[in-house]
């Protein structure tokens, strides 16, 4: 299976798209910022270029990494080593019956979905409660993910 790069850049720049709407301050920004502790004059202290060309090669890690999740086609090749010209034949059949099933957007979100839920939540509300953060700063962030998880997921696994 071919990796299909266009996709993966699309699903990174996705949560750019998301973040702009989602912590704009007539959503979710004002709160955020007051339930994280940041000011105007903290924000526009950092280093934007820095923030956004590593949250960028994030988003497009977690893209790399989701199709994995989604696509489960990934696993049949992965059990031939990779290469499918070395498969037995019941490999080259088992694709011909069930290579393009499931490779929707509505699939992809369903995973995207349950990855934040089962794995993006419960990873920033343990960091949170650590830092000692409210429950109001872990379900705006952790909302935020959903929201980009299920995206990423259904553009990655329905985007062919």
């Amino acid at each position: 299976m071919e990796i299909n790069l266009l996709a993966l850049v699309v699903a990174a720049a996705s949560t750019f798209v998301v973040g702009f709407i989602y912590y704009n301050p007539k959503v979710f920004g004002s709160a955020w910022m007051t339930a994280s502790g940041l000011t105007e004059e903290k924000v526009k202290a950092g280093n934007m270029a820095l923030i956004f060309g590593l949250s960028f090669l994030f988003a497009f890690m977690i893209s790399m990494e989701m199709q994995f999740l989604t696509i489960h086609q990934t696993g049949a090749i992965s059990m031939v080593g990779g290469d499918p010209s070395n498969a037995l034949p019941s490999f080259q059949a088992f694709m011909d019956d069930y290579g393009n099933v499931y490779r929707t957007f509505k699939h992809g979100a369903l995973h995207g979905f349950l990855a934040s839920l089962f794995f993006a939540f419960p990873m920033i509300a343990t960091i949170g409660l650590f830092e000692r953060k409210s429950w109001k700063y872990i379900l705006i962030n952790s909302g935020y993910w959903v929201i980009c998880l299920t995206l990423i997921g259904a553009i990655v696994c329905g985007w062919k």
